[in-house]
């Protein structure tokens, strides 16, 4: 059984969710210990404990500890079966956090796979709805993964109730090497739920002109819908890079459409061919695949999750650093 320290590196939920996602997909068991143990809230929490309790439903296997406050993991793998799948997360749990850990066992399952997650689709410290679908979907797919991913229904914090739907058809995985993309547009989208439709249309006008400002040009959506959660968030994206913000109560509109489009802009000024958040992401489908990529940085959640998959696979995964940071296995 592989023994993992979950409290080693950036030591958030992330190294549980790599962790069981690779035991997963190499059929190794595994051990975590001391989960999250520095975090104000230390062990599972009660959506990182559903991401698990799921992953064991797509890979017919065992698990013990998984709910909330345990600071302790067993997790054996068996069989990886594909079919459909229905998860509730609950609340505003993150939908796309749930999404990235099953994913590398629905892509090495038997079969296709329909997964249904309720929970929070747009929410602080996570990808958003639209970062998975539009930035970090494409690059797994140049490692062979295939999957499609649609958003029925937004939820924000912290009522959620958003539906995603992510259907995959297993394959095998390929070699991929990520050169930067020579696109210069940016796409987007302003979204809101029970406010006012200015709201969103300020936040799409704040980003595009901070855009057009710095030479960039920008076509950017706008949707306001009536959900059973309430709040607001922009998504901008440009090959494998970009940018996000959530309003929040007292946070103009304009300040949001802004931040989001500091946050691409710093990333397309970079000769990365990913962005920050992307280069962590990728590093289990680096790992079975193998490739290369650039990233600005070396951030610590790719440096756990480098040090998490050396624990299950036999793979070389080296980063230089420089200008920016080479990733290659």
């Amino acid at each position: 059984m592989i023994e993992i320290d979950g409290s080693f590196g950036e030591g958030g939920g992330q190294i549980v969710r790599t962790a069981a996602a690779l035991s997963a997909v190499t059929g190794y068991p595994v051990r975590i210990k001391r989960i999250r143990e520095n975090r104000p809230k230390p062990g599972l929490s009660p959506q990182h404990a559903t991401a698990i309790k799921a992953l064991a439903g797509v890979a017919d296997g065992e698990v013990e500890g998984a709910k909330p406050g345990s600071s302790e993991l067993i997790f054996r793998p068996k069989d990886l079966v594909g079919g459909d799948y229905d998860v509730d997360i609950g609340t505003a749990g993150s939908v796309t956090l749930l999404i990235q850990c099953l994913l590398p066992a629905l892509v090495f399952a038997d079969s296709p796979s329909t997964l249904t997650v309720r929970g929070g689709t747009d929410v602080r410290w996570s990808p958003t709805i639209d970062y998975l679908s539009q930035v970090a979907l494409p690059a797994f797919a140049e490692f062979g993964v295939m999957a499609r991913l649609s958003c029925r229904q937004r939820g924000y914090h912290p009522r959620g109730g958003g539906v995603a739907v992510l259907e995959t058809v297993p394959g095998k995985l390929v070699r991929a090497d990520l050169s930067p993309s020579k696109s210069g547009s940016i796409e987007g989208v302003s979204h809101s739920s029970n406010l006012p439709e200015h709201v969103v249309r300020r936040q799409a006008e704040a980003a595009a002109e901070a855009l057009k400002r710095a030479g960039y040009d920008a076509d950017i959506g706008c949707v306001t819908q009536e959900l059973p959660s309430t709040g607001s968030g922009i998504t901008l994206w440009s090959g494998w890079k970009g940018g996000s913000a959530l309003g929040e109560r007292g946070l103009p509109a304009e300040r949001v459409g802004t931040f989001a489009a500091e946050e691409i802009k710093r990333e397309l000024g970079s000769k990365a061919a990913v962005d920050r958040h992307l280069s962590d992401q990728l590093v289990p489908y680096l790992a079975l695949a193998g490739g290369s990529y650039t990233a600005p940085i070396v951030s610590s959640h790719a440096s756990t999750n480098i040090w998490t998959a050396k624990k299950f696979l036999d793979v070389d995964i080296s980063v230089e650093e420089g200008d920016v940071a080479t990733f290659r296995a």
